[in-house]
């Protein structure tokens, strides 16, 4: 059973995205692949004569920074002595931390990470906030990190759900139908072409006569072609990734 631990200061976050939806259904092992999410307080792992988890930044400026000692506490006090990881659980794990000054996370990483991590590690997300956390735990006991772009999120834990949601996607079986991912947005660094359902006429417009034509390769070669128009129109960007 592949096992995912999440540190946090808000474990509450992380209820209704664990209950609803099919990533939920996939971390809880309702889909075939065993997973087991394990939700890690940091607040409980606060120095006994240090009341808080973080501390005021040395050199001065603005906001608070994560303690290096507390999160090293959570990490082998909450994941790595309950998962019975050993002295050599850094070959085990694979620990993240959402940041803005890591890589960005698009498709092409999400798919990476996917089929990198989830067969071979257990994975931990430290989830951040404030000021950021002290680069010696960064440095020490961070595998990588992920920015989800170029704007600010207030804390990891957004970061975190988007990271799990978009990636557990990838694992085989997760979605039901292998086509399900491969024919969506970014997928070949193309947008996902429009769709259209009942009724047939909405408001005088009429779905495209090919989609009603049961002619699978033309409407094949029509969702390709209405793909490659979106790309241009609207992320013309992705075009030249190709």
């Amino acid at each position: 059973m592949r096992k995912i631990w999440i540190i946090t200061l808000f474990p509450e976050y992380f209820k209704n995205f664990l209950e609803q939806g099919v990533a939920a259904y996939a971390l809880r092992g309702e889909r075939g692949v065993p997973f087991e999410v394990n939700l890690i307080s940091l607040r409980e792992f606060s120095p006994k004569d240090f009341k808080g988890v973080d501390s005021a930044p040395y050199g001065g400026g603005p906001g608070m920074v994560f303690r290096p000692d507390v999160l090293k506490n959570a990490l082998m006090e909450g994941v790595v002595k309950p998962g019975n990881y050993g002295d050599d659980f850094k070959d085990k794990l694979h620990v993240i931390f959402p940041s803005p000054r890591g890589q960005v996370w698009n498709n092409k990483v999400c798919i990476d990470f996917a089929r990198r991590v989830y067969p071979n590690k257990d994975l931990v997300i430290i989830c951040g906030r404030y000021e950021g956390v002290d680069e010696r735990f960064l440095s020490k006991y961070v595998d990588e990190e992920f920015s989800m772009g170029d704007y600010i999120l207030t804390g990891g834990e957004l970061a975190a759900m988007a990271i799990l949601d978009s990636s557990v996607r990838f694992i085989p079986g997760v979605l039901g139908n292998k086509d399900s991912s491969e024919s969506e947005s970014f997928q070949n660094s193309l947008l996902e072409h429009p769709q259209y359902t009942r009724p047939q006429n909405f408001e005088g417009e009429e779905v495209p006569k090919v989609l009603l034509s049961g002619h699978h390769q033309k409407i094949k070669n029509y969702q390709q072609s209405e793909r490659i128009r979106v790309t241009q129109e609207r992320r013309p960007d992705l075009l030249e990734q190709r």
